[in-house]
């Protein structure tokens, strides 16, 4: 009977060192970060050549113009998640977005919760808003990013049957949420490491946190590249 209570209690503490660990890959701020079998998904870089910034978008379009002059001050590289809705009411920011070098990725269309459809709903949502980013720009989508981080595996098996990689982050900022331009600085780039995927979006304090968030990642020797470059690809 000991020897079971004492199992239990091992087994409760092991969930509770795992679950931790997935909490710290998901919000940033150290090394931990989440993995998984899937071949197309994507927390950070597995052959990293730099590292990525990822601009979620929605919304803000004066902030997205704002963003790519700073990064073209810099003479950084980042990947633009766009959603469907905001490409077709932004098409002229979106191939300025793509006429500067940067990535253009899918960020679905409306901003739903991908973990809560089905396949086909799945591949619906993310079909229309890659068709669209491809029709503007006459290239052709590689990376898909689940809106608020949320997919299942139907979301994985609709991204991957569209010939898509699944990406996630090793760094969430937060910043849709904080206004604190430090604090958006340091989950960025305190013990930064090379490969490492950073979600960020076209928010007024990420505008302000930018050119430090690239001076320390210069100072870091790193370099900021596109998620597809990072790829190896």
């Amino acid at each position: 009977m000991k020897n079971k209570i004492i199992s239990v209690i091992v087994n409760v503490v092991l969930c509770l060192v795992i679950t931790a660990t997935i909490v710290v890959g998901f919000v940033g701020g150290g090394a931990e970060t989440v993995s998984s079998d899937r071949g197309n998904l994507y927390y950070r870089s597995p052959s990293p050549r730099g590292v990525s910034l990822m601009f979620n978008v929605y919304e803000n379009t004066d902030n997205v113009m704002k963003i790519l002059d700073i990064l073209d001050e810099y003479g950084a590289k980042a990947t633009f998640f766009v959603g469907g809705c905001w490409a077709d009411d932004n098409v002229d920011c979106l191939r300025e977005i793509a006429s500067r070098g940067h990535e253009v990725g899918s960020h679905g269309y409306f901003h739903r919760d991908h973990d809560k459809l089905s396949y086909a709903e799945n591949v619906e949502e993310i079909s229309v808003s890659v068709k669209l980013i491809d029709a503007v720009l006459g290239t052709q989508t590689a990376l898909f990013a689940p809106p608020s981080g949320a997919f299942s595996d139907a979301t994985l098996s609709a991204s991957e049957s569209l010939g898509l990689k699944t990406i996630m982050w090793s760094r969430d900022t937060i910043d849709w949420r904080d206004g604190d331009v430090d604090l958006i600085v340091k989950r960025a780039t305190e013990n930064l490491e090379n490969g490492e995927f950073i979600l960020m979006h076209p928010k007024d304090v990420t505008v302000k946190a930018l050119p430090q968030i690239l001076n320390n990642v210069r100072q870091s020797g790193y370099s900021a590249v596109t998620v597809s470059y990072n790829l190896g690809e």
